[in-house]
């Protein structure tokens, strides 16, 4: 970093040289170019182990070769072909739910997501930065700006030294540093995706760019060119399906004027146009070449760049391509940079697939951003203008947003980049967000029964539908159990698309799905969903989500304790930090609703619900039976907030109603569970009833992200939630790995982890932060970012998991579901440092700008 000289000097905190170690992550490519061929992790956890429950190998496998072989639809989640770990991916590229396009950090783009929720993990060759030099008219220097060596396109001069470079990231924005050797040259590629809090427009659009400052060293003036090559595809068959072509762009407006190709890529379903571009100024001049093939030599190409540092530039279309035929294309941005100066080259990528279905091919729907841009197919110019002539704003607001955080000296440097760089998931999680059809009325989203909601309509048609994938490798849209822990991500910096989820449950809450399903794990039959019942998530983007909900189909989730309680918590929660009071009353109803429906689980009236003996909550491997620190927890928790709701609504009847239940759940909670040090795991008497449960002050994390762990609104004794945190680190974190690896989920009181089921003895990195955060809540300042700093340091350092941070790891570097939702929970964390701080978080809200252009 220090050979990129005075230019990267310049970018203080985030990216400046040496500061960037300490502020975001970095590699250099030479020390781990090898890496990514041996990968650390041995995969999901053992089949037997996941399958061992009785009869349930045999169903999945019935089930798994019906989906896959006869029906030729993937697996919703596939024990059989879990996805294998590859050390490769950085920042991925693009905006909030418009399909994502992953960079690695060496400079390939190897992850794709254009179709919603579906994933296909392929380097394309093609999809390169070159540069060219020139002194006094001749070409001293031209170089792929890769460590490949490849098969085709051997005309173009591969394998840049991977000694040469470095990468930097700091989610949403990335930098790569080019030594170029022998040249007294130094490039820096500054990589820019438009994600920004609060913003509910741009943080939409499915662009990066690509900022390119060359830095000069020579004692002679040197034209420098940047050439951006990209394949019509995603590199799947599709490429070769035939009928694509590409034609040459250029747009001006107000004054500026960008120039690219587009490449149009027509499948049948959810075509697509991909736009190479780059800004004309003065200085700097566009080129390009419309069509070449990137499965042959490309020598013609690298001929046309080495003549003169430019591209020929033909008019016209391309022709489509045959089946069986490839194309690509290219765009070159060429400038002068004098002795000793620098100079600046901007280039784009940007795609518009604005009309997409998903698997059913039921309903044909919008993306947000075609608000802005329009749904015709020909957005991409538009696009590419807005985006290299607004990244400048958009750096500002990340910056004026990152540098308090970066700046605050008592905040140790994995943090700051453990916390921006786990938000990649808010968009590379499979993430969906549409526009509502123009003509859609309130009754067709409500059902027969959602008409209390009155706001649902009125926050949709403003803010659309937001959806994200459990994980990439389990796919399900808003799996709830899950999304408790992430959503502190979502309300903290896009509050108003937390708000439109919790009415898209809300609905599916007062309605119901009598079609029955058979579920693996019972292999019994029961309808999909229960009316007064919160889903396990809004569906399979294979499917048709929001239409058909509860993909889910290992348990019937109908039973579960937990989900109920997670909506009640996150309506309060919401409120707190927005105080919407319209989005309060609206869901006064469905927490009354889903509360009463969680009565039953109190089987003996003693104020406190009990678990049923099966796996029946968010740990849906981990057997409980009777009342438990995590589900007798949360219910306490919620029935905390509904008492304050009650209070704040000016419902006294329910108030009072809670206000007795909660007296005599504190007292049953206490002690049937409560055992001196810690909350027992739960109240069964079984060998494994006194763990120490990780999770088990779920229910206090909330609560005190809300300020109700104070004076009259204490539920859980003081003394006893430190004892037990304290309890946790000692045990779960410190006598686990050295202390070195976070906090395993249970742990028996001889210092012994729980082997009693599969996640018993994981470690779930959401977990360990949402766990982190609740330290630091109650004063555990130190012990919080220890336990928290072991799940980076394994995660991002020791296995080489960048960007695709997983659900759980063992002790043994076994690790299951890469690229998770739940790690977002690392926002709680800030939350809880913010409050602690007396930064009392003032109400959210949307920014003072007009939503419509």
């Amino acid at each position: 970093a220090e050979a990129a000289g005075p230019l990267m000097r310049q970018y203080e905190g985030a990216a400046r040289g040496r500061g960037v170690a300490a502020a975001g992550w970095r590699v250099c490519l030479a020390h781990r170019f090898e890496e990514t061929r041996q990968p650390y992790g041995a995969g999901d956890v053992p089949l037997r182990d996941v399958l061992r429950h009785v009869g349930l190998g045999l169903r999945y496998f019935r089930w798994w070769f019906k989906k896959t072989r006869i029906e030729k639809k993937s697996a919703f989640i596939d024990l059989l072909c879990a996805v294998p770990l590859q050390q490769i991916y950085g920042c991925p590229l693009g905006g909030i739910g418009g399909g994502t396009i992953t960079r690695g950090w060496q400079g390939e783009f190897c992850r794709w997501q254009l179709n919603p929720g579906i994933y296909h993990y392929k380097t394309v060759i093609a999809d390169q930065f070159t540069v060219c030099l020139r002194c006094k008219g001749q070409t001293v220097y031209q170089q792929v700006l890769s460590v490949e060596r490849p098969s085709t396109l051997q005309g173009w001069n591969w394998g840049y030294c991977g000694h040469y470079a470095f990468y930097h990231a700091l989610y949403p924005r990335a930098w790569m540093v080019y030594e170029l050797p022998g040249q007294n040259v130094v490039l820096t590629c500054r990589q820019v995706s438009p994600v920004i809090p609060h913003d509910y427009k741009d943080s939409s659009l499915p662009v990066a760019v690509f900022i390119w400052e060359v830095e000069n060293g020579r004692d002679e003036d040197v034209e420098v060119s940047i050439m951006f090559t990209l394949q019509n595809g995603t590199g799947t068959k599709k490429d070769r399906s035939g009928g694509h072509w590409n034609e040459p762009f250029a747009l001006e407006k107000q004054g500026e004027r960008v120039a690219g190709v587009l490449l149009h890529h027509r499948t049948c379903v959810n075509p697509f146009t991909l736009a190479i571009s780059a800004r004309e100024k003065a200085g700097t001049e566009v080129t390009h070449l419309t069509t070449f093939n990137p499965a042959g030599s490309g020598r013609e190409v690298w001929q046309d760049l080495l003549r003169d540092g430019r591209l020929d530039s033909p008019a016209g279309k391309s022709v489509p391509t045959e089946k069986g035929e490839v194309t690509a294309a290219a765009v070159c941005a060429t400038c002068k940079v004098p002795a000793h100066g620098h100079r600046t080259l901007e280039l784009a990528l940007a795609w518009d697939m604005p009309c997409v279905h998903f698997g059913s091919k039921e309903k044909l729907h919008l993306r947000r951003y075609t608000r802005f841009f329009g749904s015709g197919g020909d957005a991409a110019p538009a696009l590419s203008h807005h985006a290299l002539t607004h990244y400048e704003e958009w750096e500002r607001k990340i910056e004026a947003w990152q540098k308090p955080i970066l700046e605050n000296r008592q905040l140790p440097s994995w943090y700051k980049s453990a916390l921006f760089n786990e938000l990649y998931f808010m968009t590379d999680g499979g993430t969906i967000w549409m526009e509502l059809p123009p003509d859609c009325c309130a009754e067709e989203l409500q059902g027969p029964a959602g008409a209390g909601l009155s706001h649902l309509l009125p926050v949709l048609r403003e803010y659309g539908r937001f959806a994200y994938l459990e994980g990439q490798e389990y796919r399900m849209y808003n799996t709830y159990d899950v999304h408790f822990y992430a959503s502190f991500a979502l309300v903290m910096l896009w509050p108003k698309l937390q708000i439109s989820l919790q009415y898209d449950i809300a609905v599916t809450v007062v309605n119901e799905d009598a079609q029955p399903r058979q579920y693996l794990m019972c292999g019994q039959t029961a309808q999909v969903k229960l009316k007064n019942v919160v889903p396990h998530d809004i569906g399979d983007p294979d499917d048709e989500p929001w239409q058909r909900v509860n993909a889910y189909l290992m348990h019937d989730t109908a039973d579960w304790k937990d989900l109920n309680l997670k909506f009640v918590l996150q309506v309060y929660r919401d409120y707190h930090l927005t105080q919407d009071r319209l989005y309060l009353q609206d869901m006064w109803p469905v927490c009354q609703a889903v509360m009463e429906s969680e009565l039953k689980f109190d089987t003996d009236n003693d104020g406190l619900i009990e678990n049923g003996g099966f796996a029946d909550q968010t740990y849906d491997a981990w057997v409980v039976n009777g009342p438990s620190a995590y589900c007798g927890g949360l219910w306490l928790a919620a029935v905390c907030m509904m008492c304050k709701m009650a209070e704040l609504l000016g419902d006294a009847e329910i108030q009072q109603k809670y206000t007795d239940i909660l007296k005599k759940g504190k007292e049953s909670f206490e002690k049937i569970l409560w055992n001196g040090k810690y909350y027992n795991y739960d109240s069964s008497g079984s060998n494994t009833s006194s763990s120490i449960m990780s999770d088990q002050c779920a229910g206090q994390w909330f609560l005190g992200a809300c300020g109700l762990d104070q004076e009259e609104f204490e539920v859980f004794p003081k003394s006893h939630v430190v004892s037990a945190l304290k309890t946790i680190f000692e045990k779960n974190v410190m006598s686990f790995a050295g202390g070195t690896m976070g906090a395993v989920n249970g742990m028996r009181p001889d210092g012994v982890p729980d082997t009693s089921s599969v996640q018993s003895n994981e470690v779930w990195i959401g977990v360990v932060y949402a766990l982190a955060a609740t330290m630091i809540q109650e004063g555990l300042v130190e012990e919080g970012f220890r336990t928290a700093e072991g799940c980076y340091r394994t995660v991002w350092e020791r296995l080489g998991m960048a960007f695709q941070t997983p659900e759980a790891y063992r002790e043994k570097k076994v690790y299951r579901s890469l690229a998770y939702m739940r790690p977002l929970s690392i926002w709680s964390m800030q939350l809880a440092l913010e409050r602690r701080a007396s930064w009392a978080p003032a109400p959210i809200q949307p920014p003072q700008v007009p939503i419509h252009p």
